[in-house]
Parts: structure tokens; sequence; C-alpha cells
């Protein structure tokens, strides 16, 4: 198992591209707890503590596709660290002058978000750039799937430590200094100086206008509202059964069970159509949701909050293959961009959704809202089935003059980026 994933971290750039990246978004997963501690430190209400983390969550989603889509058009060094810079001033003008007034602390938060950097669109767009068999990349999406995992497990523990050691001031500034440090070793290496996206046809649309992504983000809204339910309704689980300890317990439950299930799926290649794919493990999703609603003790309960996890983690590495055929020419930043904020919106929508039904019929239906979000995600993929089995784009046939003497033809992945 271990074999397939070290042959990928002994590529050339990639242990580089992979640590700079989860480095550099470090500010973006521990955003939301860094900023609650920082306002409740300086003597603020968790209400304005959420509305500001709610400023950086809806800035953050609108920024994504955006500076995705000048990646495209520009290139990653151009793009990535300019704004990694932008958005560290955000959060550092947040930092000095703290929530009052409430309209600058806003506006920093804004920024922030809004130019928080698409690392996470552009190392997608850089794999096939670093690996050489189109296998080797499907097995790299798995292995982000699952450093994205371990990333929102241990950023929110880091977070905690550094306030508990200094202040929550410090650990937003530090959190400043990372991302920008994390950006600069990305956009500093070859792959990423030297990446360029194939040539795109002007639309304003961009990267929407592909049928199959819209299915994909569909879909994704769904799986989105079914963790963003599961949070509240853990919450209110945890009320009953033991307080924060069980609540932390259940979350690092489904964390430890996407880590495995895209540990396991990354180490095996898999045959056959990966759109069939998705839809098995998609309803896989839905369907281990279900036993949550038992609502058993705190013990059985993470257990079942593991199983719930299993099928995350590989749903998402098989959803960024089919991004990568379905993304039109030229707007493969862009286009996983795109996923990245229809997820966070629909976690969004989902911890809406969880709050009056959790208070209207308690834990128990609480948990029944990421089983039937699941079973809408399924329902989608079902339903569009006929166009995510109809790539936007063939693979693309490159000639590279400047790598190769002969000028031989080699076959290229479907994303036609090119190093």
């Amino acid at each position: 198992m271990a074999a397939g994933y070290l042959e990928i971290l002994r590529a050339r750039h990639a242990t580089r591209l992979l640590v700079g990246t989860l480095v550099g978004r470090l500010p973006n997963a521990t955003a939301a707890i860094a900023v609650v501690l920082f306002v409740r430190a300086e003597g603020g209400t968790y209400s304005l503590a959420g509305a500001l983390a709610a400023v950086y969550g809806v800035a953050n989603a609108v920024g994504q596709p955006v500076l995705g889509r000048l990646v495209d058009l520009y290139g990653q060094p151009r793009v990535q660290l300019p704004a990694a810079v932008v958005s560290a001033l955000g959060m550092v003008v947040f930092a000095l002058a703290g929530t009052d007034p409430v309209a600058l602390a806003c506006a920093a938060m804004a920024v922030a978000g809004l130019f928080t950097p698409p690392l996470e669109g552009g190392l997608r767009a850089l794999w096939p750039s670093v690996l050489r068999e189109e296998e080797q990349v499907h097995t790299a999406y798995a292995m982000d799937a699952v450093a994205q995992e371990v990333m929102f497990t241990v950023g929110p523990l880091l977070v905690t430590l550094c306030v508990s050691l200094w202040s929550a001031q410090a650990a937003l500034l530090i959190l400043a200094v990372i991302g920008v440090l994390g950006a600069l070793s990305v956009v500093v290496s070859e792959p990423s100086r030297a990446w360029r996206s194939a040539p795109r046809e002007a639309h304003w649309l961009g990267a929407l206008r592909s049928p199959g992504l819209l299915a994909l983000l569909g879909a994704f809204l769904f799986i989105g509202i079914a963790l963003g339910s599961i949070t509240v309704a853990a919450v209110s689980y945890a009320d009953v059964h033991g307080g924060d300890a069980v609540y932390g317990w259940m979350m690092a439950g489904i964390g430890l069970g996407a880590l495995l299930g895209g540990v396991v799926y990354g180490a095996r290649r898999w045959g056959g159509a990966p759109e069939r794919r998705l839809r098995v493990l998609v309803a896989l999703l839905a369907v281990c949701y279900l036993p949550l609603m038992l609502v058993p003790g705190p013990v059985a309960m993470t257990a079942l909050a593991t199983l719930a996890g299993v099928f995350l983690a590989p749903s998402i590495a098989c959803a960024f293959v089919l991004v990568d055929r379905h993304a039109p020419a030229g707007t493969v930043t862009e286009a996983f961009s795109w996923l990245v904020t229809t997820f966070t919106v629909g976690a969004s929508v989902g911890t809406g959704l969880a709050g009056p039904v959790v208070e209207w019929g308690g834990a128990a239906w609480g948990f029944a809202v990421p089983g039937v979000a699941g079973a809408a995600a399924l329902v989608v993929l079902l339903a569009t089935g006929r166009v995510l089995g109809v790539p936007g784009r063939g693979g693309v046939v490159a000639v590279s003059s400047e790598n190769d003497p002969n000028r031989a033809v080699e076959p290229r992945f479907s994303s036609g980026d090119r190093a």
C-alpha cells in the first residue's frame, strides 16, 4: 500500500508541492476557530465571532473561482503569491486593530477571505506535469484528499496550542506568515513557474460552461450540506452525552474514517469508468450516514462517526478525476476552485438547515439531514449519468520540443496542462 505513495513522493518536486500547499492553506483551514478564539479574547460575543467567521467564509467562497480563473489566464506565481500577501495583510489588520470598530474588522476579514490563494486547485493542476503516468495522478488526488483530512484535524490543534502558549492575536499573526511562506514555497518551484494553462476559448462562464462540471458541483453541494449538518447534530448529541470531549471524539472519528478510506482507495488502481465508481462511493457514503440516527452511547457513536467518514475522501478523490476530465480547456484551476467553493457553500447551508431540525426533533433527526443530503447527491449523479459519461474534452497530444529533442509525440492528460 505504501509503495504507491512513496513512488509519488519520490517524484521530483512532488513532496515540496504537497507540503507547501498544505502549509499555505493552514490559514484557511483554521480561520474559523482562530477568529472565534480571538474575538472571545477581545471580549466580543459569540454572535460577533460567528458573523466575522461567516464574512471570511463567504468572501473565500467568492474569491476562489475568481482567483482560479486568473491563475489559468496569467500563471500561478503572478496570482498566488500576491493574493497570499494581501490575504495575510487583511489578517494582520484584523489581529492588530481588534473588533472595534466592527466595520474595519469585517472589511479585514472580507479581504483575508477574498484573496485566499487557490493553492488547492493549483496543486491539482500541477500534478499532471509532475507525475508522468495517469494512474499516478489519480493516486496523487487520493493522497491530496487524505492530506486535507490531516490538515483539518491537526490545524485546529496547532491554533489552540499557539493560543495557550502565547495569545489569540499571536495565533492570527503566525497563521498569516505561515500562509505566505507556504504560497512562496509553491510558486518559486520549477513546476509552478513553468506551468501554463492550455489555450482557452473566451467565455464569460469559464469552467461553468461544462455540463459535466455543473453536475458534479450539484452533487457535491449536497455532500457539503451533509458534512455541515453533521457538525450541528454532533454538538446537540454531545450536549446530552458528555460535552465538548464527546464532540471532539466524534469529529476526530469522521476525520480518521476519511483518512483510512482515502489511504486504502489511493493504494489501489481502479478500473472502469470513474463516473460509475463515484456513484457507488456516494451511495455508500449516504448509507453510512444513516446509522448515526441510532444515537447510541459515546463510544459506539464515535465508531459510527468513523464509519460515516470512510467513503468521504474516496468520493472527493474520484471527483477530482472527473473535474479534470470535464473542465473546459484552459480552466482547470478555476474548475477545481469551483468544487472548493461549492463544498464550502454546501457546508454553510447544511449548518443552517440542521439547526432548526435539531431544535424540532433532537440529535436523532439532526443526523437524518446528512443521510437525506447524501441520497440527494446520489440522485443528482444518477440523473446526470449521461452527461458525466461524456468528457468535456478528449485527452490532448502535446509535442514538447523543449524536453524532447526528437519531438516525439507524448500522450498527455485531459487537463491539457504543460510544464
